[in-house]
């Protein structure tokens, strides 16, 4: 999670809400793509998790990027918590147990989507590697228990780390042991939003299950393919999940707007500090009567971090967030762009997709995310499984990309980073299953290797 907003401009009323929404509004020709990654930092030669101070720390390590790729320090008090382009092309920051995260910058191709990732891990690995630091592209921590996992010194994680054990029972393992890869996408219109964010919606749990890459918890199998996902379903479900109203007739920014305003806040930012007012309303901040914060007023960075707060299986900001996917190796960080953007950026391929999915019932969707952590493509669905489904997702997202036709320097198109995906579909093994029967056999029922097979 980048850097939170500072912009003091009050708020007065639900309609500017509305419209702050309507300034991300943005004609096809512009459409942009910005892929955000985290990934668990540790120590080579015990795989044990990375602190933040000390001289082979978190700090040393953005200190030393610092240094070399020449990006602001964001700070929060006297820590360095991450790092932002000054020309505006991303930010790092840390994720609460030291998950390091790149936001990336918003870019026109997949391909320059692969350019930023080898970019962004050359220089992370040439400060990281001297200090026996490597990094790991899991969706779960493996072997580390909650105890021994670091924890960041940045005061909204404190905030929600005590309030996230009133409202779920996996909270604290979202925050400190989980890691994902996501894609933010544009729309034109609201309509185009709406037809988007169902879309999308519809298809998370597919993407869960073809990204499926967290089988691991303390030095065993955990019973499913994808335990990240699985820890959403008990974190906070007053702010994640499938949001089934956004399939209701009247959908649009309002109605966003409304499910936001109900949805507690965990903080108000004020200067350099950080009010916990978790579990209070955001309706009462607009109206200047909050009882931890007598008399403020709603401000434009109180709402967009509000939103940044809430986290359901898609998130609508100005832009939508894919939110339903573990962590991976390279071909796979590229791969969830690339399976979004080819699904939803031509408009053909997205009304294909919609008549793909505009007849589930709530509850089949339902179904799908209740299914997707354990059994990934095994899932069942009307008759058949996640994998009929992925198999048609995945070519058609095949297929928009084709009609992109935007080429890298060696004359391919962005199907390229697609085959991935391809090879999953056609096998029926995602690479959680891969991890497993590794781990039944080369690795003789050990998971440390898994440190070394999935180093980014």
């Amino acid at each position: 999670m980048a850097r939170d907003q500072s912009d003091p401009t009050p708020i007065e009323d639900r309609a500017e809400l509305v419209a702050w929404f309507e300034k991300g509004l943005k004609p096809a020709s512009e459409f942009r793509l910005g892929t955000e990654h985290e990934k668990f930092g540790f120590y080579t030669h015990d795989h044990a998790p990375v602190p933040f101070a000390g001289p082979r720390g978190i700090r040393a390590i953005l200190e030393g990027l610092q240094t070399r790729i020449g990006w602001e320090a964001i700070m929060d008090g006297e820590a360095i918590i991450g790092l932002s382009d000054p020309m505006g092309g991303g930010a790092i920051s840390l994720e609460p147990g030291g998950q390091f995260e790149l936001s990336g910058a918003p870019v026109e191709t997949l391909h320059e989507t692969r350019s930023e990732l080898a970019q962004h891990m050359d220089a992370v690995n040439s400060v990281a590697a001297p200090l026996g630091i490597g990094f790991l592209g899991l969706g779960h921590s493996p072997t580390w228990t909650r105890a021994e996992t670091p924890v960041m010194p940045k005061q909204r994680y404190a905030i929600m780390a005590n309030y996230m054990p009133k409202v779920g029972s996996r909270g604290l393992d979202m925050m400190f042991r989980t890691c994902t890869v996501q894609v933010n996408l544009d729309f034109a219109t609201e309509a185009d939003m709406v037809k988007k964010l169902r879309v999308s919606l519809a298809l998370q749990p597919v993407a869960t299950a073809l990204f499926a890459n967290s089988p691991f918890t303390e030095g065993k199998p955990n019973g499913f393919k994808s335990i990240r996902s699985e820890i959403w379903r008990d974190t906070d479900n007053n702010r994640s999940g499938m949001i089934p109203f956004a399939f209701e007739s009247g959908m649009g920014f309002e109605r966003y707007v409304d499910y936001a305003l109900d949805v507690p806040m965990y903080f108000v930012k004020r200067g350099d500090t950080y009010h916990d007012v978790a579990g209070a309303s955001f309706r009462d901040l607009l109206r200047g009567k909050l009882p931890q914060l007598p008399g403020e007023r709603a401000t434009i960075s109180d709402w967009a971090n509000h939103l940044s707060t809430l986290f359901p299986e898609v998130r609508l900001k100005r832009y939508l967030e894919m939110r339903g996917a573990d962590m991976g190796l390279s071909d796979m960080v590229v791969g969830l762009p690339a399976f979004w953007t080819g699904l939803l950026y031509d408009q053909g391929v997205l009304d294909e997709a919609w008549e793909l999915v505009k007849d589930w019932t709530d509850a089949e969707r339902q179904q799908l995310r209740d299914a997707a952590p354990r059994l990934a493509l095994a899932a069942p669905f009307r008759g058949g499984s996640v994998h009929d489904i992925a198999r048609e997702a995945v070519a058609l997202s095949r297929k928009g990309l084709a009609r992109r036709a935007r080429l890298d320097a060696a004359g391919q198109d962005e199907t390229i980073h697609v085959a991935a995906l391809e090879e999953i579909v056609a096998t029926g093994r995602t690479r959680a299953d891969d991890l497993l029967a590794l781990y039944e056999t080369a690795w003789d029922r050990s998971v440390d290797p898994v440190f070394a097979a999935n180093l980014l």
